[in-house]
């Protein structure tokens, strides 16, 4: 083994010379170019008149006017040779057609391949459109910048001017008649035919990202035409854009744990807003009777496929409409964005067929619940009841649970998983809706909806509640729970308690999840796929030096850290003992972390998806959210016992358990995870 890894260091530092050459190489033909005059970096500007696309769409039609009298050559009946020439001979024929009228343009891109064949060449130069081939001679660019241009690496940014053209190929490509190199590029681009891969590398470098990947720049441009929808669509509709703070004294509107700051000019401390909701009803008070806004909000909480700490909300609220008004805006918003963007409203997600042009379902939760848990919540008289239903089917629920908190839970439990097609869930317990207005007919529900499609939810959505008196003591109640530990719950707003008391009108309103809306429209598999650049676990020197380099791991020289183990008090040892052959029944795996996730609309659960060495993924859900971020843990090597039965959690079974190792400090649980060496394979046995 030691050889080998002697062997394989060996390679390393073989190989990183070499990158390291390559870079000088660039850096001196830049030095060069510099001593003669021809620094790319003074060149301030360069007049681009098409891009590659518009190029080929422009011949296309030029052609089609020109030749539209041109005869087909007849080739059939003639043999190899003379079909050879007849076909030749028209190429030519047509070449010079186009040519006595060009195409004159001047595109400007960064240059991905590059074939050079004696006094002429061929490159290939991608733009914001797309790409397309460059033929460049000497005779017609001049041997200058012939010899300048074959000293060219592929990165470097070129404006080129010339004539369009299709090759005997057939291929639209432009005869470049004056090549300016515009900006030289230092760093290798990631090799041609593996692209860049690595999902870590992607998120982290982006820019390299929308270079080599060409999914990656459509999602992005369909994400931007996404965003112009949805203006153009309200604008339509008598809708006004507005912005509201993103620093606030109290960050209400939403359950969730903002971000904290202070502010220095003013000493006072100040939060980054978890929700649009209270200033944009602010504006409602104030007579604004239809707005909008679309911005980014912050929630202090944790990062899977789903989630990022920031992310793009819509909050939308119109005065004089309730619930039922935002539902048939929000079915006519998404039918508009689809057909707009997408050209239909039928969408394929993951191999799931969403029809946007049908009629949207609506149920209520009550229902939903009786439809897929069958359980009727209309006969669940008290909470004690509730706490009843709840055990027997497994619904973990926490003291401070009310009745209606236990309906949801069940609804997160059986309902979501089945809402695949467009679906309002309407009419949610009060006691999850501190915001909305309660039914008349039924005081213990309110006027809310959430919209769900793929099973995620898309929008929230409610008549909002106007009666200052209500509100204060839903305030009240949800500053009790903050007093019983719930960080989410919100806090008196004596501000919004003012404008409410002046008089807000009957107001319907919306949020939305831009995001989701539009991993759902590009297809994506994880937000970060649909944020330019999503939140990352910062990179240390040392790591990134790994990265880079074969030095040697510095763990090493790490100082050893002292641990005071004075005040850990551990549970007391088990006197009773276990037989030998009872202890082995329990297959104790080593197993490594190929993704991790917060189970939604629970605080404590994450779901592990685990290679345990069978070739099949295993899930596994642990209660550790408290003490672990679910980014930190993919990639590690834990400890699972793989043999116990699954057990249903939040409508997902886990099928193992993760061990960690716990003990009380001062009063106060800690827990480690057991992570061992990376070295032990996925599904080596512990003995």
């Amino acid at each position: 083994m030691e050889g080998e890894q002697t062997v394989g260091q060996n390679q390393k530092n073989t190989q990183e010379p070499d990158m390291n050459q390559l870079r000088k190489v660039r850096r001196d033909k830049l030095a060069e170019l510099q001593q003669n005059g021809r620094d790319p970096f003074q060149i301030t500007k360069f007049d681009q008149t098409h891009h590659s696309l518009e190029v080929k769409d422009l011949y296309e039609a030029h052609e089609a006017e020109l030749l539209k009298d041109h005869q087909e050559p007849n080739v059939e009946g003639m043999d190899e040779e003379q079909a050879k020439e007849a076909l030749k001979k028209d190429y030519e024929e047509r070449r010079s057609i186009m040519d006595a009228n060009p195409i004159h343009v001047a595109i400007a891109g960064r240059m991905m391949f590059k074939r050079v064949m004696g006094k002429a060449s061929f490159c290939n130069i991608q733009d914001l459109q797309g790409n397309i081939q460059v033929y460049v001679a000497r005779d017609a660019i001049g041997t200058d910048s012939y010899a300048d241009f074959k000293k060219s690496d592929i990165g470097d940014i070129f404006g080129l001017e010339g004539f369009a053209f299709r090759t005997r190929t057939g291929e639209i490509s432009i005869h470049a008649e004056k090549m300016t190199l515009l900006s030289k590029s230092l760093q290798m681009l990631p090799e041609k035919f593996h692209g860049l891969t690595d999902t870590d590398t992607r998120y982290r470098q982006r820019y390299v990202d929308l270079i080599m990947n060409s999914d990656t720049k459509d999602t992005f441009i369909k994400r931007s035409k996404i965003l112009s929808a949805i203006r153009k669509y309200l604008s339509g509709k008598g809708f006004m854009e507005v912005e509201t703070p993103m620093l606030v004294a109290n960050a209400g509107g939403a359950a969730a744990r903002p971000f904290e700051t202070h502010f220095n000019a003013l000493n006072e401390d100040l939060k980054l807003r978890i929700s649009l909701e209270l200033y944009l009803k602010r504006l409602i008070v104030g007579g604004l009777e239809k707005v909008y806004e679309i911005g980014r909000v912050f929630r202090n909480e944790g990062l899977d496929t789903r989630h990022n700490p920031e992310f793009t909300l819509m909050e939308l609220y119109q005065a004089y409409t309730d619930y039922h008004g935002m539902m048939d805006l929000t079915e006519n918003l998404y039918r508009f964005v689809a057909q707009e963007v997408l050209g239909t409203t039928h969408i394929v997600y993951k191999g799931i067929e969403m029809d946007l042009g049908k009629p949207f379902e609506r149920i209520t939760m009550v229902d939903a619940v009786k439809k897929y848990a069958g359980v009727d919540w209309n006969e669940v008289k008290d909470l004690e009841q509730a706490r009843v239903i709840a055990k027997e089917h497994n619904i973990e629920f926490e003291e401070r649970h009310k009745k209606g908190d236990i309906l949801n839970l069940f609804f997160e439990e059986y309902v979501e998983e089945h809402l695949l097609q467009p679906t309002f869930v309407m009419d949610h317990p009060i006691e999850i809706s501190p915001l909305t207005k309660k039914k008349p007919e039924n005081p213990e529900y309110v006027e809310r909806f959430e919209f769900f499609m793929n099973g995620w939810e898309m929008a929230n959505a409610y008549s909002e509640l106007n009666d200052p008196i209500d509100q204060r003591e839903r305030f009240k109640a949800q500053e009790e729970l903050l007093a019983q530990g719930d960080d989410e719950a919100n806090t008196t707003d004596e501000d919004f308690m003012n404008a409410l008391e002046i008089g807000m009108p009957p107001t319907g309103g919306i949020g939305f999840g831009i995001d989701r809306m539009c991993m759902l429209l590009t297809g994506a598999e994880a937000i970060r796929d649909v944020l330019l650049f999503p939140t990352m676990k910062s990179l240390d020197s040392d790591k990134k030096a790994n990265k880079t380099s074969a030095a040697a791991p510095a763990a090493a020289e790490k100082t050893v850290e002292k641990i005071d183990f004075s005040k850990v008090k551990v549970e007391p040892l088990f006197e009773e003992m276990v037989d030998f052959d009872t202890f082995s029944k329990s297959d104790f795996r080593a197993v490594k972390v190929k993704a991790c996730e917060a189970v939604k609309k629970s605080k404590k659960l994450l779901q592990f998806t685990l290679d345990d060495g069978t070739g099949t993924d295993r899930t596994i859900l642990s209660g550790i959210h408290a003490y672990y971020e679910p980014e930190e843990l993919v990639g590690k090597t834990l400890i699972a016992i793989t043999n116990l039965p699954p057990r249903a959690m939040m409508g997902i079974d886990s099928c193992g358990m993760l061990l960690s190792a716990i003990h009380e400090e001062e009063g106060e649980e800690k827990l480690h995870l057991l992570m061992v060496d990376d070295h032990i394979p996925a599904g080596a046995k512990l003995y």
